[in-house]
């Protein structure tokens, strides 16, 4: 299908006031305002093919959203090349943005105080959308989202997700080569998360579309993507598949035990996650420890009345791989403790760039 959007070595650092402690540095700020240098995105390279999901994910501040700015052109890195469709986002802006769809969940493109019809039929006036691409793709995002019953809501009083649901159809609506989403379920609940997310999925198998989403609901990137990509501090940390990544990261299960018995019983190398009346949870490494073991034990303090294993949530997951890259910020902040003795000073994530799949 071939590569749609190569990014190489891209940087991109802010400049932002930093804030006085005291009443004495408010003082001297009035002078000479102090200035801190963020960098947000730190040598970042990757390629996206043709009709492939790319999820990307990182704790807070570590670059998610600057990424998705310049690939979508509305920031332009200190250096490095982006290539996305065959273009420049930010040299080709005028004929990028009508290949590609934007949907950020802290903005909205709605006129705020007009109908979400106005809004629909703007877009496809300003955007030269045909009529028979505009007649093809409104029915369907209209059901799908769920959009026919506030048709002809005002948009400032939608609730949030009301609002979601509306932005992404406008996105949606001129068939976008590549999709760009920033948050996209924000808001949303169980069953409007699930229109969306089949939506994707639809558009991306039938209409081959290339979709790049960013979100901190995890469960809804291993759900719509094939491949992660984090971003620790500005750096990609890990690059392949969800499976990889739980694989990477140990073979962690967890399994719920039936049992009439109010204090659940301990369990050789597993730890108790949870008790609610009669089901105990634990958590424990298939890779060390087999599940007959487990329930040997289990069974020797207790009856079992069913039994149901399964793998670890993922937003642990990736909380452990966060809460794991801190730990090692903490360790790399502390001064050596000896001036003659050279330290390796390994930026966060390269360890990750090196040992990340082909």
């Amino acid at each position: 299908m071939g590569t749609v959007v190569s990014v190489s070595d891209v940087h991109k650092t802010y400049r932002q006031r930093r804030p006085a402690k005291d009443i004495r540095g408010t003082l001297r700020a009035l002078l000479r305002p102090p200035v801190e240098t963020v960098q947000a995105l730190a040598g970042v390279t990757f390629g996206v093919d043709a009709a492939e999901i790319v999820a990307c994910a990182g704790p807070n501040g570590a670059g998610k959203s600057t990424l998705i700015k310049v690939l979508t052109g509305l920031l332009v890195p200190d250096r490095g090349i982006i290539r996305s469709l065959g273009v420049n986002p930010t040299g080709d802006r005028a004929r990028y943005v009508g290949r590609i769809g934007v949907v950020f969940g802290q903005r909205t493109e709605l006129w705020w105080d007009q109908p979400i019809s106005a809004s629909f039929e703007w877009r496809r006036v300003v955007w030269n959308i045909s009529q028979d691409t505009y007649g093809r793709m409104l029915p369907i995002v209209c059901r799908t989202l769920g959009l026919d019953e506030t048709w002809n809501t005002l948009a400032r009083e939608l609730s949030l997700g009301q609002r979601m649901r509306a932005d992404l159809g406008l996105a949606l609506l001129h068939e976008p080569e590549i999709l760009f989403l920033d948050e996209p379920t924000l808001g949303l609940d169980v069953l409007a998360k699930r229109s969306i997310l089949r939506l994707l999925k639809q558009i991306n198998r039938e209409q081959g579309t290339t979709i790049f989403v960013t979100s901190h609901d995890m469960g809804d990137l291993e759900q719509l993507a094939a491949r992660a990509i984090l971003i620790n501090r500005g750096r990609i940390a890990f690059d392949g598949s969800f499976q990889q990544l739980r694989r990477a990261h140990g073979s962690q299960r967890r399994i719920t035990i039936e049992s009439p018995v109010a204090t659940p019983p301990a369990i050789d190398a597993a730890h108790l996650v949870e008790s609610r009346g009669e089901f105990h949870t634990y958590q424990y490494d298939a890779q060390r420890t087999p599940i007959q073991a487990l329930l040997d034990t289990f069974a020797i303090s207790a009856p079992i009345v069913d039994v149901e294993s399964h793998p670890v949530p993922i937003d642990d997951v990736f909380a452990d791989i966060y809460e794991g890259w801190q730990s090692e910020a903490r360790v790399r902040s502390v001064p050596s403790p000896s001036p003659d003795r050279t330290a390796s000073a390994v930026p966060d994530g390269s360890r990750g760039e090196r040992d990340r799949p082909d």
